[in-house]
């Protein structure tokens, strides 16, 4: 295999937020090890810019994420990465991650005014088998959110239950991952339904990418919003510095957009029902051959109440 082939199959599947897409699609059948590692893990989300372009219909107000504090929600999130690629000629590789259903409880905390929301997660679901057999050990795993005012979420942590293995952990974190980056943050303004609005922000995933949100509020029953989003990313600069010092390569294309609907409720942690879903196609280049690197990506997550 070209030098190139080697080093972009080590990476690819980091792009769009599936960082380790390959590790719930191995062959080996062996069963993984649990993790000997029960450390909470803290990852920062880079923050909002949010923009009014419509202000909507009258009554308008500015709208507060608000659940009260000790009070448990029930909600079921599910998600799903598929990927596809090809490195020059080589036969195309399925780098997919199975759909992975979780059942989450959500309590928050008093707010600070950010609002810290814990989560345990209950017996999750995939038609993966060996994803399926790796996740008994994960029921009842911990995690949370710190989520501000205006509903953006600035921090995520995981901690994982002692008897976890890395394909189920590896899986967990991907599905939080794309849940976060796919929420939805009010602008500091008062708003009526009808109101256009962007959130724009920084998505660390491999490569660093500029993603633009429109966000439209279509309906209001009191607490309870449905918001219509319009996704849309963009790399930040046309060369990709491979992860480890590997190299790089010239990001010749890059289509990355979806949309899908949300519907929150100010009094809840989190959403109470909707989709979204992100798809693209992107190529790249190595700088020292013709080698391209073609793939095709879609992630979708879900929630409902139960």
């Amino acid at each position: 295999m070209p030098v190139f082939s080697k080093r972009v199959a080590q990476v690819a599947a980091v792009l769009s937020a599936v960082a380790l897409a390959a590790a719930c699609s191995s062959d080996d059948g062996a069963a993984p090890a649990p993790t000997e590692t029960t450390k909470e893990t803290t990852v920062p989300i880079s923050a909002v810019t949010t923009a009014v372009v419509d202000a909507g219909a009258e009554p308008r107000s500015r709208i507060t994420f608000a659940p009260p504090a000790g009070v448990s929600q029930q909600v079921v999130m599910t998600s799903r990465s598929d990927i596809h690629q090809q490195i020059g000629d080589q036969p195309q590789q399925d780098l997919s991650t199975p759909e992975l259903t979780m059942p989450l409880t959500a309590v928050a905390a008093a707010p600070t005014p950010a609002v810290s929301v814990d989560l345990t997660l209950g017996a999750m679901q995939s038609p993966d088998r060996r994803l399926q057999d790796a996740l008994a050990s994960s029921e009842g795993s911990k995690a949370g959110l710190t989520v501000q005012p205006n509903g953006a979420i600035s921090a995520l942590r995981i901690t994982p239950d002692p008897g976890s293995t890395d394909i189920a952990r590896s899986a967990i974190e991907q599905a939080f991952f794309q849940a976060v980056y796919r929420g939805v943050a009010f602008p500091d303004a008062e708003i009526g339904v009808g109101a256009v609005w962007t959130m724009e922000q920084q998505v660390m995933s491999g490569m660093v990418l500029r993603q633009v949100t429109t966000a439209t509020l279509r309906e209001r029953a009191g607490d309870r919003l449905t918001v219509d989003v319009a996704i849309r990313q963009a790399p930040e600069a046309q060369v990709w510095d491979l992860p480890g010092d590997s190299g790089t390569l010239n990001i010749d294309t890059f289509v990355m957009a979806g949309t899908g609907t949300l519907v929150v409720d100010l009094g809840a942690s989190l959403p109470v029902d909707g989709s979204v879903t992100v798809s693209g196609e992107q190529t790249y280049s190595d700088p020292n051959s013709t080698t391209r690197l073609r793939q095709a990506t879609t992630n979708t997550v879900r929630w409902s109440g139960q």
